[in-house]
């Protein structure tokens, strides 16, 4: 159950490695023209804010479970009131049924979803080409 009076801190900006992160991702689907494109977008864009609940259900994916141990570290940051890296996404398109990409910060919003599904995460949002 999501507790009232949680705060989560969140940093400005990704951290740098992040961006890495998120390429090696995109390395298995797409040419690596297309990553250089969107990689170029995503640090371009502005940061704007997400629920939890909506993104996971743009990016189709199910919520890993909270003794993942990844998930574990993130909500251990958010109790810590260690801020966390905003989370990076290249948008889907529901008219082909194209699921959202979370490319960096899946844990992280599994992790504010146990916490709070409201909680509005920053995200950085980049298109296809």
């Amino acid at each position: 159950m999501a507790d009232p009076e949680i705060t989560v801190q969140w940093k400005k900006e990704p951290d740098e490695h992040d961006y890495p992160a998120a390429a090696d991702y995109l390395e298995m689907l797409a040419e690596p023209d297309v990553i250089e494109q969107v990689l170029r977008e995503l640090r371009a864009a502005p940061v704007t804010h997400k629920k939890a609940k909506d993104l996971l259900r743009a990016s189709q994916l199910e919520i890993l479970p909270s003794y993942n141990p990844y998930v574990r570290r993130d909500l251990a940051k958010i109790t810590s009131g260690k801020a966390l890296s905003p989370i990076l996404v290249v948008r889907g398109d529901f008219r082909k049924g194209v699921p959202m990409q979370i490319v960096d910060g899946y844990h992280r919003v599994c992790a504010i979803y146990y916490a709070d599904e409201n909680i509005a995460i920053p995200v950085k949002i980049a298109s296809l080409p």
